[in-house]
């Protein structure tokens, strides 16, 4: 989990910032049950998440509804894009993340 790698994050000069549409009061409840040492940011009108194509159309048991997708993107600097991850899997990204980052 990228919590648990966080220092291998910060070694390789990477910051990890979360972003979800809860409210501020939620994320930071979340942040702190969860100890993540990075922060995470509210966008409650999805105006973000919707501009880096992270909310749509989803589907669960059959039914179809929109909701926020589970995507990850490496940026560089520069703002740029290098890559994005797609159905991230939380166990199993960090170490996607940090081999890519080389």
């Amino acid at each position: 989990m990228l919590r648990d790698e966080y220092e291998n994050f910060q070694k390789k000069n990477t910051v990890i910032i979360g972003m979800s549409a809860d409210s501020v009061k939620a994320q930071k409840n979340f942040c702190t049950k969860k100890e993540f040492p990075f922060s995470l940011l509210s966008d409650p009108d999805k105006t973000t998440i919707r501009a880096y194509k992270a909310f749509g159309l989803k589907k669960f048991m059959g039914k179809e509804y929109e909701g926020i997708y589970r995507i990850s993107y490496l940026i560089d600097e520069k703002g740029i894009i290098l890559k994005a991850y797609e159905k991230v899997k939380p166990k199993e990204h960090a170490g996607q993340v940090l081999s890519d980052l080389g």
